[in-house]
């Protein structure tokens, strides 16, 4: 592992938050997996290209991208060691030998000078603690032409599980909850003109960001629904600031209840899809 420069979410990601991901590595697959098609097919991964997954988490993308890359790999990056670890056996179990992981900091990762045909990202560009330095040496990592390829999330209140974040804040506001939620960590690039600013800082260009939507399943019912989000960083944290956990529990589950379906907890989760040129 080379220098990590991000130590505030280095500290998160191999703490609680790093081990809730790990945990219900399937959970948040469900979460996040209608987002795979568009950012794929952004990305347009050829068979001899190599990937450069950052943020990769339990490296679902990164599998995907190692299967379309038959002749060439992926490498999957993420600050997170119990995230790496389920990444790795889970690349094992399913025999996608051409995908490798790395514990490393994105924004100062030492990786091959334009050693990279296409880099992606699903949620996992949010939380540079300097956006144009990662995205800078993300740049130096691709060849020239190089295609980036992310998704970032939409403002809190255009997510459905923003309803859920402000049913637990309360009446503090009647939007979204107004603990910072919306204008930092996991939405940090949910303006569309600040991340085109900071990609053409770091010298990216053609750079595009559209919305796209998708279907997440949070659970098959409200109650295992409310067990899994408490867990995530976000509401963990709201939930943290109710006088009774029982109560909060009660609360979160009250608000998943409508979007129950015969297929799940279902809800629309809104992002930018976003891509440039090296």
């Amino acid at each position: 592992m080379h220098s990590i420069v991000n130590t505030e979410q280095a500290a998160a990601w191999n703490g609680a938050e790093g081990a809730h991901w790990a945990d219900h590595q399937d959970d948040y697959d469900a979460v996040n997996a209608g987002f795979n098609a568009p950012l794929l097919a952004a990305a347009a991964i050829g068979a001899h290209d190599r990937v450069l997954d950052i943020g990769c988490g339990n490296g679902q993308v990164t599998r995907l991208a190692a299967l379309r890359a038959a002749r060439g790999g992926a490498l999957g990056v993420d600050l997170s060691a119990p995230i790496l670890e389920r990444a790795r056996a889970t690349a094992r179990r399913e025999g996608v030998g051409n995908a490798e992981f790395v514990r490393g900091d994105a924004q100062v990762h030492p990786f091959e000078a334009a050693g990279f045909d296409v880099a992606v990202s699903r949620f996992g560009v949010m939380f540079f603690a300097d956006p144009v330095a990662a995205f800078r040496n993300v740049h130096r990592a691709l060849r020239p032409g190089g295609r980036l390829a992310f998704l970032s999330l939409q403002p809190v209140e255009r997510n459905e599980v923003g309803t859920v974040l402000a049913a637990l804040a309360g009446p503090r506001a009647a939007g979204p909850p107004d603990d910072g939620l919306s204008r930092a960590g996991a939405f940090s690039l949910a303006d569309p003109a600040r991340t085109q600013s900071l990609l053409a800082d770091a010298g990216l260009r053609a750079v595009s960001v559209a919305p796209v939507e998708a279907a997440q399943t949070w659970g098959p019912d409200a109650p295992a629904a409310a067990a899994f989000l408490a867990g995530w960083g976000p509401v963990r944290t709201l939930l943290a600031a109710q006088p009774s956990a029982e109560a909060a529990r009660e609360l979160l589950q009250e608000a998943l209840a409508p979007y129950a379906t015969p297929d799940g907890v279902r809800l629309t989760g809104a992002a930018w899809l976003v891509t440039a040129t090296a």
